[in-house]
């Protein structure tokens, strides 16, 4: 039995000011309203301006759980920053956010894990308090996916948006906390999302440039039934190592990735619509940042209550996808 329970003690948010609607994106490529929102369940997404950066973002989301925590950054043991979007090939955008927080005492490193990095991140702050190796850590999902958007391609530029979320992981009582998680993971489907320009493949170059190869590339009808089958099976395990069922759970935070893959996933858990957040509507698909996101939006609608029982799940590129249960 682990000696130090580990919880999520506080959380925080920051998101663009830009509003890119739907009938924006029309103008820009062959889509519609109804189209986006028939296939995604979104009407609008945040967008960072050009001088704005990731670590911008993740500082801000970072300083806001920080305070709702009542933790000072100089008492943070580690940094973890999920992000597919970093501020440049190194250092670490984790690194950078540290040096913004004044965090000095903190190790920092990027965790990609694409939209399951937030879940991975809180499995690995899990592991580090129970095992008694760190007190607090700060767990930060942020993107700006909009600047790795291909704004001529309907198939990905409707779904993605800019934001980071974060959450202050800590030391709490027995029987609260993290109480389960699972993580998998299967290359062989790398295929179906990625990025092919930028790294050691493909260096940047102008014929990279010129062959478009930094945009998002993005088979979604088989990732579709991979990402339902997946979210919804991990989901189930975690709940069966803790001896629970779906109609014990108090409230489902998804990856908002698409509305109709929450609508999937819910029925073949069988929790309903009332015990299910989703603010993709609003959000778009902001990867590693949309489960915080989610989740500091509840915590601030007073959505959530001291007890119940929560539950995420994420499924993204590489593929990645993960389950975890905490009790609030």
């Amino acid at each position: 039995m682990p000696t130090q329970a580990a919880g999520i003690i506080g959380t925080g948010r920051a998101l663009p000011e830009r509003v890119l609607t739907n009938a924006e994106l029309e103008k820009l490529v062959d889509t519609s309203d109804d189209w986006i929102v028939s296939r995604t369940g979104i009407r609008e997404r945040r967008v960072a301006a050009p001088d704005e950066t990731t670590s911008h973002f993740a500082a801000l989301a970072a300083q806001r759980a920080l305070d709702a925590a009542g933790v000072s950054p100089r008492e943070l043991d580690l940094v973890i920053c999920a992000t597919v979007c970093p501020d440049m090939m190194l250092p670490s955008t984790a690194c950078l956010v540290q040096s913004k927080l004044g965090a000095k005492r903190a190790a920092a490193y990027d965790l990609v894990a694409a939209c399951s990095g937030f879940v991975y991140g809180l499995a690995t702050a899990r592991a580090f308090i129970e095992a008694g190796h760190a007190r607090y850590i700060l767990v930060i999902g942020a993107e700006l996916l909009s600047r790795f958007v291909d704004y001529t391609d309907r198939a990905t530029c409707v779904i993605f948006g800019d934001g980071a979320g974060a959450a202050v992981v800590g030391p709490v009582a027995a029987g609260r906390g993290i109480l389960a998680h699972r993580i998998l993971s299967d290359g062989d489907y790398a295929e179906l999302l990625y990025t092919p320009g930028g790294g050691a493949r493909h260096p940047a170059s102008a014929a990279t440039v010129q062959q478009r190869l930094h945009y998002i590339k993005m088979r979604g009808n088989e990732l579709f039934k991979v990402a339902v089958r997946s979210m919804a099976e991990t989901v189930g395990q975690v709940l069966d190592e803790l001896r629970l069922a779906p109609s014990d759970v108090d409230l489902f935070v998804p990856h908002q990735a698409n509305q109709r893959i929450t609508d999937a996933v819910a029925d073949r858990l069988g929790i309903g619509s009332e015990r299910i957040y989703a603010n993709i509507e609003r959000m778009g698909n902001t990867s590693s940042a949309s489960i915080p996101i989610a989740l500091d939006e509840c915590v601030a609608a007073g959505r959530i209550k001291s007890g119940d029982l929560l539950v995420f799940a994420s499924f993204g590129a590489g593929v990645t996808w993960g389950a975890l249960a905490l009790r609030w």
